[in-house]
């Protein structure tokens, strides 16, 4: 496209939007009028060059709106960068011939003002025109008529911005109720309830599934009337925690009962999250409201099956230990091994007590899920009046199902071998536990003091390879023992990923 052509397109462009057709120059015409009594001439004018023409936005002494361009002075005009002057047309080689010299209104003199936007972009002029010829303007004439110029850009500037602010508002209304139509079009396809609310709380909208689980008529539950469908048992804490959630922002969050339409109340998951502006202020609350009502009747269901199973496995460990005791009664022979095999199992069922599912009247005193709950089970048999002879100090991971077996059965074995040869074997002796977080691992030293003088096994006993199942194969750890004069010495790395499934396992 040649530069031309170019330039043409940018000022079509430009020219239309000043919306010159929507009328209302009024301004204009005052200019106008001035321009010809300051200039002292018949006609003045505001003209835009457009491609094929010149309009005339304002007019004094002339009734014509618009002349073809290729008649036009005023495209000449445009592109002066000062005001431009034809003192006798009928004698200027451009002008000669041009109908509106030749004819009415026989144009001899032509002074005019480029009209020119903030990037440069030639529009128009403003002009006064005589019908006699004149040397020029006062050097008054001149200032005012350029001080004119710019008030009409002014007045073009101020109405496209006008009109850019107007299309703006429209456009972005139209986006609103476009956002909104498409909100409320997924809100209704959603499976959850949906609601939205001012910053203030105040509750102006709930989609369709709101209406048909609760059944009441639209409008019912605007405002606060929403809190009327809750448990009168659930609407105080509900009521505080979205105050809460109003006063500082944060996600609105709680499990209540709502009455469905049947008259029956059922349990929800009520959630709200802000909506912010760019400065952080909310401006909208949205929130879903979720039936899980036959979740939870499905979790109560699996408690119980659970507690149920839980405590026939626990007396599965009661008839195994009375095997076992009836079994030594009949054959002595057998009493240590089978009181050794007697302890191992009831550690098991301590263990198993300490991880299975409890109901709110079962659960263990203290230390539930942490490996310092485990131990006060394990090492009960070994208190004595002055209290508790294996001292643990330190962290206390978590640990769960998978780890309480193993578990149970290393540090019973290591208390069973204490009090057997080692440290808890003397009233004075004591074991001193440190649970460190060692990276990705839990280290746990076990030091043995006040006992007789360690002596190392001489073969890997029963114990011994229990032990090491227990730490190497079940939990993914590593053990090394170190028979020092003053007792046992016991450092243990077990992984906190075997210790417990939740991230929390090393907290």
């Amino acid at each position: 496209m040649a530069e031309g052509s170019r330039l043409e397109a940018d000022r079509a462009a430009l020219i239309a939007h000043y919306d010159l057709d929507a009328g209302g120059f009024a301004t204009l015409d005052q200019i106008t009028d001035f321009a010809a009594a300051l200039c002292e001439a018949p006609i003045a004018l505001v003209s835009i060059v457009e491609a094929d023409r010149q309009r005339f936005l304002a007019r004094t002494g002339v009734d014509v709106e618009e002349t073809p361009r290729d008649l036009s002075f005023c495209a000449h005009a445009m592109l002066d960068d000062a005001i431009f002057i034809v003192p006798d047309a009928s004698l200027d080689p451009r002008f000669a011939d041009n109908a509106l010299v030749t004819g009415a209104p026989r144009i001899r003199f032509y002074a005019g003002a480029p009209l020119v936007d903030g990037d440069g972009m030639p529009l128009g002029a403003v002009s006064v025109v005589d019908d006699k010829p004149r040397a020029g303007l006062t050097d008054v004439q001149r200032q005012g008529l350029s001080l004119l110029a710019r008030q009409v850009m002014l007045e073009l500037e101020g109405r496209r911005r006008d009109r850019e602010m107007i299309t703006r508002q429209a456009r972005d209304a139209q986006a609103v109720a476009d956002s909104d139509r498409m909100f409320r079009t997924l809100a209704d396809t959603m499976p959850q309830m949906v609601w939205s609310a001012l910053p203030d709380g105040y509750n102006d909208y709930f989609n369709a599934r709101w209406y048909e689980f609760t059944g009441v008529a639209q409008g019912i539950t605007d405002g606060e009337g929403w809190s009327a469908m809750f448990h009168p048992e659930d609407q105080p804490l509900a009521w505080k925690r979205w105050r809460h959630s109003l006063a500082t922002g944060d996600p609105y969050e709680i499990e209540y009962r709502m009455q469905h339409h049947s008259g029956d109340y059922r349990w929800t998951l009520g959630r709200a999250l802000p909506i912010r502006d760019e400065e952080g202020q909310v401006v909208r609350w949205i929130g879903t409201c979720t039936d899980i009502n036959d979740q939870i009747l499905m979790v109560e269901e699996r408690e119980v099956i659970a507690h149920e199973l839980s405590h026939r496995i626990k007396n599965i460990f009661s008839v195994i230990s009375g095997l076992i005791g009836l079994s030594a009664r009949q054959h002595p022979e057998i009493q240590v091994a089978a009181d050794d095999l007697r302890d191992r199992i009831m550690a098991l069922g301590r263990a198993h007590d300490f991880v299975r599912p409890h109901g709110p009247n079962s659960h263990p005193d203290q230390g539930e899920g942490r490996l310092w709950g485990i131990l006060d089970q394990i090492f009960a048999p070994y208190r004595d009046s002055d209290g508790a002879r294996i001292l643990y100090s330190g962290e206390n991971p978590a640990i769960d199902d998978r780890s309480a077996t193993p578990l149970a059965l290393l540090f019973h074995e290591l208390a069973t071998n204490a009090a057997k040869y080692g440290a808890l074997s003397e009233p004075a002796g004591r074991v001193h536990m440190l649970v460190a977080i060692d990276g990705r691992e839990i280290r746990i030293d076990w030091r043995e003091e006040g006992g007789p003088p360690a002596v190392p096994a001489m073969d890997h006993g029963f114990g011994s390879r229990l032990m090491q199942l227990s730490v190497e194969r079940q939990l993914g750890g590593r053990m090394t023992r170190d028979w020092r004069p003053e007792g046992l010495s016991l450092c243990l790395w077990i992984p906190a990923a075997s210790m417990s499934r939740s991230p929390a396992g090393m907290a």
